[in-house]
Order: C-alpha cells, then structure tokens, then sequence
C-alpha cells in the first residue's frame, strides 16, 4: 500500500485542518497557566512600585534624622573685604566686620651676583624665626650656586623658601628668602651666613618687607590673625579677608528648609497612601479589584505604618505628629497645618529637632524610627522582597507546569497524527477495493446482456 505524503489526499478528507483545530483546543490548557503566570508578574511589578513610593518616605524620614540639619544657618554678606564659609555651629546673629590690615610674610634678597651657576664657597645659613625656632642650612663648597642654595633651603622644608629673581643689572641674580606662613610668629627674625658662603652673599635692607598679622573688628572686638584666613572671631564662621574694609555679615537659620523638609515627609506618605490605595481598591463599576487587593503583604504594611504615624514617643514636649499640627486622617493621609508648623520652626526648633533626631544621649527620634521600620520592609530580606521572592517562585513553577503541559500536547497531537494518517491510509484503500469492485461488477454486468 502506498505510503500518504499529505493528510486527506488518500481519504479526500479535510484531516489537516481537523488536526489544527485539536491542536487549537488542546493549547486552551495553556492559557490558564500564562495568565497565571501574567498574575504574578504583575504583582511583582506592583510591589516595586510599592517599593519606590516606601523609599521616598524614607528618604524623607532621613532629611528630618539628624539633629545637625535643624541647625542649617544661611548667611548674607555684603561688601568685598572678605569671603565667608559657614559650618558647624554658626551661631545666629547680625556682625559689622572692619579689615583694617590683611596678613602677609616676610620676605628680604640678598645682593646680586653675576652667574647664578658660579660656585660661591661652603659654610652655612643660620635662620632664627619668629617664634623662636632656629633652621641651619649646610652647603657644601662643591654645590654652593645660587641655584644649590635655593635647593639646599626649599629642600628643608623648615618654614622658609627661597626663590631666585633676575632684576636686569650687570649682577642681576638675587636669593629671595621668605617666610613660608604669614603673620609675624612665622617671620624671618635673624638670616646669618657663614664661611666662605658669607663673603659671597649679603642682604639687601632696602628688599626687606616686614611680616604683618592681620588686624580686623568684629561688632567693635579687635581681633589679630596670623593669617589671613580667621577661624573661630565668629562662631561656627571663617573669614578669609580679601582686602580691607567693611562687610556686614547676617546669619539665619534655614528656617524655610526645613519646613520644605517636612512638606516632603508629608507629601512622599501622602503618595505612598495613594500608591496603596490604587493597588488594593475594588472598582465597582467594572467588578474588577486592585492587583494587590487583600494580599497579606500590603495588610502588614498598612497596619505597621497607620501604628506607627498615629504612635507617640515618651517627650515631655512633643510626643506625636499630631502635636505638631501633623494629623493622620481616616483615609490614612497627612495633613499639615502650616501656620502651626511655621510657629514651631522659628520658636520651638529645639523641640521639634529632639522629636524628629533625638537627643544626644542616641535615643531615637519619630524619624529614625520610620527608617528603622521601612528599613525592615524595603532592605535585603525585608517584607517586600520575601513577597516577591514568593511570586518569583511561584512563576518558575509554572513555567515548569507550561512546559510540561506543552510537552503533552505535543505528545497529543503527535498521536493524532498518526491515527490521521492511518485513516486516511485505509479509507483510500477502501476506495480502491470499492473502484475496482464497481469496474468488476460492471464488466460482469456487460457479459451478463451478451
């Protein structure tokens, strides 16, 4: 019997479009299991975005942990005599600041000498500055230049530099020694050279430029400085002086910062109750519920964080949000009374700080205790990540089953296949045996009227 190449060409029948349609039907059994699968990846996309909104609370909690940023100052300074940086400490006031003279070094050259490369004999430099420390520089007759002197001195690296200028005459090369710091304790006070070195090098008086101290006022306190930077004539503020002259220096606290701050907090919990109300709400005009809606999960992080806004601390001041014109509605949103707040900001700082940062003894503030409770839902093995660890598991799973079942599927129609084919074989030759048949009882037929 011939083999059939092609469903239905032997039977006539349309086997190969009935084989489609029961591949059709049997890959029905898939669908439920994609959509399952579709059911899961969608959670975990929503538990990320759950994710997200818990750390902007956080992030925001942070802002409001530590005790420093309650004490930000901002500063404004008019007039060009100096700079300003603040830091920690800045105390709040208004100064009037005088420069009256800036810092500078001591500085003195020797006479000029012809070749600064010619040798000029050994012995020494004998320094003695202004605070009474002493420097000795040997120099060797071998390496006495100009340039081995400059060297032999830089390298000491005793407070003292030397440099060398070319002032254009018939002896134009100069040793220019000058004090390393500003300020008259770091001046050169005494400059001897000794041995053969002394007959060949002597000071030029003319070239000396005295050390000075910085001289300025503060609100009308003399103040000096060794240099010109001054640290510590105004708490928690460094000058650095420019030239002289006046300035006025304001300081402030950063008041408005600070209420930015806890327009944040209220805000980033305010989208977090938004977030969990679009994930969890049963819509009733079309039947269908949130992606998250009854999902232990989420319950837990409800309840953690209504316990935890609507909690208080042991204060003798501020003991919850609600103290501070925070209040937790019934729909689980903050609102903010911003007269309230204000008031507290500009007079009750303190206050407010220890309740947000805690004290210096490390207690816990109301922030620290946010981090430390969103910590535990957002962090490495945290509520969340066991949740969509769970879901992750669960797709892996039916990934497994989706191939399972489309591996028997596969088996399914493989074996209608060959039962097709065998059909198709037989009813082609039982069509055959029937033609030949019809042919021979014809020709019988035919004899028979003979």
């Amino acid at each position: 019997m011939a083999s059939i190449s092609s469903l239905g060409i032997g039977s006539g029948l349309d086997l190969s479009g009935l084989l489609d349609q029961l591949e059709s039907a049997e890959r029905q059994k898939l669908t439920p299991i994609a959509r399952q699968q579709q059911s899961y990846q969608t959670k975990i996309s929503a538990f990320g975005l759950l994710e997200s909104a818990l750390d902007k609370v956080k992030d925001a909690a942070a802002a409001l942990s530590d005790a420093e940023d309650f004490a930000d100052v901002e500063t404004s300074l008019s007039g060009e005599a100096l700079t300003i940086s603040a830091g920690e400490g800045a105390i709040v006031g208004n100064y009037e600041i005088d420069v009256t003279q800036r810092a500078r070094s001591y500085s003195i050259a020797t006479m000029g000498v012809a070749d600064k490369e010619a040798q000029l004999g050994g012995g020494s430099i004998e320094f003695t500055l202004g605070n009474g420390e002493t420097l000795s520089v040997a120099i060797d007759e071998a390496d006495s230049s100009l340039e081995d002197v400059r060297n032999a001195i830089n390298s000491a690296d005793a407070g003292v530099v030397a440099s060398i200028v070319n002032d254009g005459s018939g002896t134009p090369y100069r040793l220019v020694l000058s004090s390393a710091d500003s300020g008259t304790e770091a001046a050169i006070a005494n400059i001897d050279f000794t041995g053969d070195l002394g007959a060949s090098l002597a000071l030029d008086a003319a070239t000396e430029v005295e050390a000075k101290n910085a001289q300025l006022t503060v609100n009308g306190i003399a103040i000096q400085s060794q240099n010109n930077r001054v640290e510590g004539a105004i708490e928690g503020i460094t000058l650095d002086l420019e030239k002289t002259g006046t300035a006025t220096l304001e300081v402030t606290r950063d008041t408005d910062g600070i209420e930015k701050k806890l327009t944040s907090f209220v805000d980033a919990y305010n989208d977090l109750q938004e977030r969990l109300s679009d994930l969890t709400k049963f819509n009733t005009e079309s039947g269908v519920g949130g992606v998250l809606q009854g999902n232990a999960t989420v319950r837990s992080i409800e309840s953690q964080m209504r316990n935890l806004l609507g909690g208080s601390l042991e204060s003798d001041t501020f003991s919850s949000l609600a103290d501070l014109g925070i209040t937790l509605e019934i729909d689980g949103t903050l609102t903010l009374d911003e007269e309230k707040v204000d008031d507290l900001v500009s007079n009750r700082l303190g206050e407010l700080s220890r309740f947000f940062a805690g004290t210096s003894d490390d207690s816990d503030g109301f922030a620290d205790r946010i981090e430390s409770v969103l910590g535990a839902m957002t962090e490495e093995d945290g509520l969340l990540e066991t949740a969509t660890s769970g879901l992750e598991a669960s797709i892996a799973s039916t990934e497994d089953r989706y191939a399972r079942v489309e591996a028997q599927i596969a088996s399914t129609i493989e074996r209608y296949r060959t039962q097709f084919s065998q059909l198709d074989s037989l009813i082609a030759q039982m069509n055959s045996t029937s033609t030949y048949l019809t042919q021979q009882f014809e020709a019988l037929a035919a004899q028979t009227q003979k």
